[in-house]
């Protein structure tokens, strides 16, 4: 196996899943400071953009061929996962405990990011001297991949494996902070 099969294996199934792990810990560390009666609505959903700037390039480098389009994206959405990353800690602290389990997961949640793009880079190196020659030209369209990474099974198995661990917590965070957030305007009024 050559070191790039090796470095696919080690995406689908380590850095894949620790980062649902990680989301899956995060959810419930949420849940566990009651983030509904603090931080609220806003913060869960700021949590779900986050999921969705990581989840699209995941997404994207599963189904298409890496290309200038598809690497661009993947960077553009590296970088606007950090900068939320940020607004989402200076807007959680003041409003809620973030403990130990939390920070290593945000740890978890900010790193594996920017390791799984590197190792997309070490994978795709001439796509990156194309898109840093600015060589883009048949470059800037989504090509299906001929075959799965990981076989056919492996896309469906990774879909669900995230859905349980972090898309249906996820949205039952966001329902609870929804209802919470009902409940204290009809409180108010």
């Amino acid at each position: 196996m050559n070191t790039d099969a090796l470095l696919i294996q080690g995406l689908l199934y380590v850095f894949l899943p620790l980062w649902g792990l990680a989301g899956f810990v995060d959810w419930c560390c949420h849940r566990a400071t009651r983030i509904e009666a603090t931080s609220g609505l806003k913060e869960s959903l700021i949590h779900s953009l986050m999921g969705l700037q990581v989840g699209l390039p995941i997404l994207l480098c599963l189904l298409f061929e890496v290309n200038v389009l598809v690497l661009l994206i993947c960077l553009a959405a590296w970088v606007l996962h950090e900068l939320v990353a940020h607004w989402d800690v200076h807007y959680a602290a003041p409003r809620r405990h973030i403990g130990i389990w939390e920070m290593h997961a945000h740890n978890y949640l900010a790193s594996l990011p920017f390791y799984m793009l590197a190792m997309i880079a070490v994978i795709n190196w001439p796509v990156v001297v194309d898109l840093l020659t600015l060589d883009w030209a048949g470059r800037l369209s989504l090509v299906p991949l001929e075959a799965p990474h990981g076989g056919a099974g492996y896309l469906p198995g990774y879909l669900a494996f995230m859905a349980l661990l972090a898309v249906f917590p996820y949205a039952e965070e966001n329902l609870r902070c929804l209802r919470h957030a009902l409940k204290r305007r009809r409180t108010a009024e």
